[in-house]
């Protein structure tokens, strides 16, 4: 037993150290080192202003922990709908977690502390940071020394929803049993909830809520058997099943009615013979369906105000902008271009036809469908979805100006991540505070719907701008990452 610690006690620090090396060398050491002074600033602004507007300490308290746990599942949901599912969501960049194949070191053991390396990891560089922005909520309660206590109770919360997510993993791996098992924990927690047990006793922001310590003391050591039979479900060093598929691009390509290179073909492929196909662009749609959706509930709960389903569903849904153009790139290397007589410019262009091949649709059809569920006007439907498509086309063209062929170039990158939020911020934030706090004239409905169609001819003119600068960096052998 004490050999075992020994071991965790190596391996911990070693990840650690791997993951600092990894996105320092990426993003260099002073922009990584001052994402967290970036949070923790930005985050303390957000929680002053909604202060300020007269929100509860206790209500912001509430939705940073439900924030932190949909961050928890969003951390490993990656992988969640694929056969190669730890793959995903450990990365080939994790060498270490990977030893097992060539050191005589267990499997379960490197993927625990792997899993431990995480949590500390997020709860230094995010949780830490979101737990000072509270100050001023604290403030005004006059509740500053349970700052620690809410830390504590923010990771703990993050815990939860990262074992979440790997269970539903480790279950998906055990075939058509696990994924049975999986349905009838997910029909459990649905009964819990339909007769009226409260939920949110039984995570650790019921320790900070001060409803009692049985019920979040159940909820913990539940995580933690749930954790144990993920472990004990799962190998994640082993290899996918090999698999074989018929010849498939002639087929995509007749299905396209504009792709003489075949490069469109080629991305789509790529997304969908990956883990979870084409579906994964609908589970990251799905994710931010859901997170918009509680963003409603609570601007409706702040400011007593029926919040307007076209104009904060159609602004918020076109952030899935940046996920879907990740998965489209998330297989290529410029480098493997070379060899062929293809121009750089027409792989950006079909990185954007195949955008707009999987991405509209995606998010057109989830804001069709929060329409039907919520009701809406339909003068400020069609507005909502207008400004949808635009806005869409504009993160698109944004994200490709800041990043080139890698979209996760900037999630680490403080400079590069400041800039796409302050260009996100210029159209969201006044459609948000219009969609949240007043009913909207027909003088200003016209006005939004105008801004869809100009935001999308900003957004080709930052994506056709960018072409031939990120043409030149490539020449030179500089890639998005880079700066």
């Amino acid at each position: 037993m004490s050999a075992d610690r020994g071991v965790t006690a190596t391996l911990l620090p070693v990840m650690i150290r791997e993951e600092w090396r990894l996105h320092s060398t990426l993003f260099g050491s002073r922009r990584f080192a001052a994402f967290p002074v970036f949070i923790a600033l930005a985050s303390a602004g957000t929680v002053w202003l909604l202060v300020f507007t007269g929100t509860a300490p206790d209500t912001i308290a509430l939705w940073l922990h439900l924030l932190v746990f949909a961050f928890g599942l969003y951390t490993g949901s990656a992988g969640l709908v694929g056969r190669d599912e730890m793959r995903d969501l450990l990365g080939d960049l994790s060498l270490v977690v990977y030893s097992a194949r060539t050191l005589p070191l267990s499997k379960r053991r490197l993927l625990a502390t792997f899993l431990v390396k995480d949590v500390a990891y997020y709860a230094v560089l995010f949780l830490g940071p979101l737990a000072a922005a509270y100050a001023p909520a604290a403030a005004a309660a006059g509740d500053l020394a349970r700052l620690p206590l809410l830390w504590l109770t923010l990771t703990g919360t993050f815990v939860v929803g990262l074992v979440v997510t790997f269970a539903a993993i480790s279950a998906r791996t055990r075939g058509r049993a696990g994924t049975a098992t999986l349905l009838v924990g997910a029909g459990l927690v649905g009964l819990a909830w339909a007769i009226g047990i409260d939920l949110l006793d039984w995570l650790p922001y019921g320790f900070y809520r001060g409803t009692g310590g049985v019920a979040p003391a159940v909820g913990i050591l539940a995580t933690l058997g749930l954790a144990a039979a993920g472990l004990a479900a799962f190998d994640p060093t082993g290899e996918p099943t090999s698999r074989t598929t018929g010849p498939a691009f002639l087929r995509w390509q007749r299905r396209l009615r504009y792709d003489p290179d075949g490069l469109v073909a080629k991305s789509l492929i790529d997304v969908a013979r990956s883990s979870g196909g084409v579906w994964k662009v609908a589970f990251s749609g799905g994710v931010l369906f859901a997170v918009t959706a509680g963003l409603v509930e609570l601007a409706g709960t702040i400011t007593g105000l029926e919040p307007s389903t076209g104009l904060t569903f159609g602004v918020v849904l076109g952030l899935s902008s940046f996920t879907t153009y990740n998965w489209v790139t998330q297989f290529d290397d410029l480098d493997a271009y070379r060899h062929h007589p293809i121009a750089t410019a027409a792989v950006f262009e079909a990185k954007f036809r195949s955008f707009l091949a999987l991405g509209l649709p995606t998010v057109i059809g989830y804001y069709l469908l929060a329409v039907g569920i919520w009701g809406e006007r339909a003068t400020v439907a069609v507005a909502g979805g207008v400004l949808l498509v635009g806005l869409s086309v504009y993160l698109f063209g944004l994200t490709v100006a800041l990043t080139g062929l890698d979209p996760n170039a900037f999630l680490f990158d403080t400079a590069r991540f400041v800039a796409f939020a302050g260009g996100a911020a210029i159209p969201l934030v006044p459609v948000l505070v219009v969609g949240f706090v007043a009913e909207p004239s027909p003088g200003l409905l016209a006005l939004l719907a105008a801004t869809g169609p100009a935001l999308g001819v900003v957004g080709l003119g930052l994506f056709r701008w960018s072409v031939p600068r990120w043409t030149e960096r490539f020449r030179k052998g500089r890639h998005g990452g880079e700066s």
